[in-house]
C-alpha cells in the first residue's frame, strides 16, 4: 500500500520560512557589526611606539669596557689606556684606573691637545670618604652636585705653565665602594702662540658634553 505524505499546514510553512528568515537577518546583522568593528580599530589604533632610550652617548660606534666592579660605554674613535695612573701625588701614591683618551681628530686644526686629554675612572679603595677633593693635590673644597639620580663630590682645579692650561675636574661617587671617580682633563695650549688663521679654539663646550655622557654611561657592579 503506498504511503502518503501530508503537506504542512499553510500557517506551520510560513511559521517556518519567518523562524528561517529571522537566523539569516541576524547572521547578516552580526556579520555587520564584527565588519563595523574591525574598520573602526584599523582607522583609530596607533601603532605601539619604541620607548627605549637612543643608544647611549647617541652615536652610532661605542664600545664598553667592564671591570668586577663598573662598566663604562665610550665612543669606539677613543684609544683605552688600562695601565693608566694618575700621579701627581708622586710615584708612592698612584692612583691607578683606566683612562679614554680622545682621537686625534678630536684636536687637529685646533688647540687642543690628544696626547694626555680624556676622562679617566680611579678608585681608592681605602678611602673613608669619597669625595672629589681627595683626588686632587691641591687644596680645593669639593661640591656636592646630583645628576641623573647619582650623588657627586665634585672637585675642580686648573693650571698653566709654559703656554700650556690644563684642566681638571673630578666626579667622586659618594655613595660607591671602592671609592670610585671620573676625572675629565683638558690639556690645551694658548691660541695666541699661533699664527693667526692656522688654528682654531677647541670647543669646550662639545669636549664638556662628550665626557658627561661617557660618564653618565657608567655603571657600578657592588
Amino acid at each position: 500500500m503506498e504511503k502518503v505524505t501530508k503537506p504542512f499546514p499553510k500557517e506551520r510553512r510560513y511559521e517556518k520560512i519567518i523562524v528561517i528568515g529571522k537566523y539569516i537577518i541576524g547572521g547578516i546583522a552580526l556579520l555587520l557589526v564584527v565588519l563595523g568593528g574591525l574598520y573602526y580599530v584599523s582607522k583609530t589604533s596607533v601603532p605601539i611606539q619604541n620607548t627605549q632610550p637612543p643608544p647611549t652617548l647617541g652615536i652610532a660606534a661605542t664600545s664598553t669596557y667592564a671591570t668586577s666592579t663598573y662598566s663604562i660605554v665610550y665612543p669606539s674613535d677613543f684609544s683605552v689606556n688600562d695601565s693608566y695612573a694618575y700621579d701627581q701625588f708622586g710615584e708612592k701614591k698612584l692612583i691607578h684606573g683606566v683612562k679614554f683618551m680622545i682621537p686625534m681628530t678630536m684636536a687637529t686644526g685646533t688647540n687642543l691637545s690628544a696626547s694626555d686629554t680624556g676622562i679617566s675612572i680611579e678608585q681608592l679603595p681605602r678611602a673613608q670618604r669619597c669625595t672629589g677633593d681627595i683626588y686632587i693635590p691641591d687644596n680645593v673644597k669639593a661640591q656636592k652636585v646630583t645628576d641623573n639620580g647619582i650623588e657627586y663630590s665634585v672637585a675642580t682645579t686648573s693650571g698653566a705653565a709654559a703656554g700650556n692650561f690644563y684642566e681638571e675636574e673630578v666626579y667622586a661617587i659618594t655613595a660607591s665602594h671602592p671609592c670610585t671617580a671620573v676625572r675629565y682633563f683638558i690639556h690645551s695650549s694658548n691660541i695666541s702662540n699661533y699664527e693667526p688663521g692656522t688654528t682654531q679654539e677647541f670647543d669646550r663646550t662639545k669636549l664638556i658634553e662628550t665626557f658627561d655622557t661617557i660618564r653618565r654611561s657608567l655603571t657600578l657592579h657592588q
